[in-house]
């Protein structure tokens, strides 16, 4: 059972969390905005080089923006898939999707790909966040959707992408929380050691 304190202290780093990201991201000049996370990092392609499915996210508001990392994935000869939130309790799958297709609004303000083909089974699952730090932690929306996506994929490779202003010195981990394997920022990528 999580201790009331941490839940406080998650909170409280959340609302920290997200007005860093918000400040950081209005700071930013439209070019290096439009810039960024529009190349998949070395570091990143070596290790998703057998991988065929790579799940991104569509950002939402200030989020680092996953879908710009989709064109150069395709050329990678990699499928994409998006998430799509399938209730109020945590639960969401991954469906197939091309940067051309159409989007189709979810619950929270989510889109996902039309869901005809079914669900697919990530090889690298692509997380927003809302904090990180160098221990691999991620501080998440505090829904659950992607801790209970990680362990129902626990071969898929863990990778948060994020502004550089969001790491945080400490992020409290629950014994549920798996930490990331990797963490791409638009100035660095953090591999886990």
């Amino acid at each position: 059972m999580p201790d009331d304190s941490d839940a406080a202290d998650k909170s409280t780093l959340r609302a920290i969390a997200r007005q860093r990201r918000r400040n950081f991201v209005a700071s930013l000049d439209a070019l290096t905005h439009r810039l960024a996370f529009k190349a998949v990092p070395s570091p990143l392609a070596q290790r998703i080089a057998d991988a065929q499915v790579i799940a991104l996210y569509m950002a939402l508001d200030d989020e680092a923006p996953a879908q710009r990392l989709a064109p150069q994935l395709g050329v990678m000869g990699k499928q994409v898939a998006l998430p799509r939130v399938l209730d109020r309790l945590g639960s969401m799958d991954f469906l197939l999707w091309r940067p051309e297709d159409q989007l189709f609004p979810g619950l929270f303000g989510t889109s996902h790909p039309e869901p005809s083909g079914g669900a697919v089974v990530p090889d690298v699952i692509i997380a927003p966040l809302l904090g990180f730090d160098q221990r691999m932690n991620r501080l998440g929306q505090g829904g659950g959707y992607y801790d209970r996506a990680f362990a129902r994929h626990p071969d898929a490779l863990r990778v948060g992408l994020a502004w550089s202003a969001q790491e945080l010195d400490d992020v409290p981990a629950d014994p549920w929380d798996l930490p990331l394997d990797m963490i791409l920022t638009e100035t660095a990528v953090i591999e886990a050691a």
